[in-house]
């Protein structure tokens, strides 16, 4: 959709001639200190903990006109697609907003390929949670 021409014409901006040197040059070089940060916690960790967003979810379609609080959506991933590393999205909790339950997001963050490690650590923090969705709205309630 929109969002979607939107970041790939800033990517395209970002890689166009002069601004190289500026934009792509300097990403390429946060990217390796995220990735050398990240990889010296997962030598101490077998894995990271962290917020999924800075936010609960919101309610489908509500920041469709809003791109910043979208893009403050993804500062809390963003550092993990940097560094190229396995990451887990899973709910935790259940919150209210304007009468809606909306999911609390925790985020698992891997070892250079342990995606299986990853996943079986996912499905016991599941387990042990026991989360269990909330009901859905009657039609009357949307």
């Amino acid at each position: 959709g929109a969002e979607v021409k939107r970041r790939i014409l800033m990517g395209t901006y970002a890689l166009s001639a002069g601004y190289y040197d500026a934009v792509y040059k300097r990403a390429q070089q946060v990217r390796t200190l995220v990735g050398r940060e990240m990889g010296v916690a997962l030598e101490q960790y077998d894995a990271l903990l962290c917020p999924a967003a800075p936010t609960p979810a919101y309610k489908l379609g509500e920041k469709v006109r809003d791109p910043l609080s979208m893009y403050k959506g993804d500062l809390c991933t963003v550092n993990v697609n940097l560094a190229g590393l396995p990451a887990l999205v899973i709910p935790c909790a259940w919150t209210q907003v304007e009468g809606h339950s909306l999911p609390v997001g925790l985020q698992l963050v891997g070892r250079p390929m342990g995606e299986a490690d990853l996943l079986q650590l996912g499905h016991v923090i599941e387990q042990t949670l026991d989360l269990q969705a909330p009901p859905l709205p009657t039609p009357a309630a949307v």
